[in-house]
């Protein structure tokens, strides 16, 4: 997938509005501050490995599965900047 969605979006739209939750009552339920999950579910914070564990012991599916969307979309926006200049290691100087 070239654009991956934040995971924090599949959050929002997947988990909690589904289950007609509101961020505060998520993040309680989660063991979490308001501020931190609305971060998360707005893009403005990744999903941490605490989350994600979290996440799977609310039984939202797997920690795994919320990081790998996580490294998805973060390796998808390193990799829509221009790079910066490297020289291969193997390089003889």
């Amino acid at each position: 997938m070239n654009n991956p969605v934040h995971p924090g979006e599949v959050l929002r739209e997947d988990v909690i509005r589904e289950l007609g939750l509101s961020v505060e009552e998520a993040a309680a339920r989660l063991g979490g501050s308001r501020v931190t999950l609305s971060r998360v579910l707005h893009g403005h914070a990744g999903i941490s490995s605490n989350l994600a564990i979290r996440l799977e012991a609310a039984g939202a599916g797997t920690a795994r599965s919320w990081l790998a969307m996580q490294m998805a979309y973060d390796l998808a926006a390193a990799q829509s900047t221009a790079p910066p200049v490297v020289r291969r290691l193997d390089e003889v100087a």
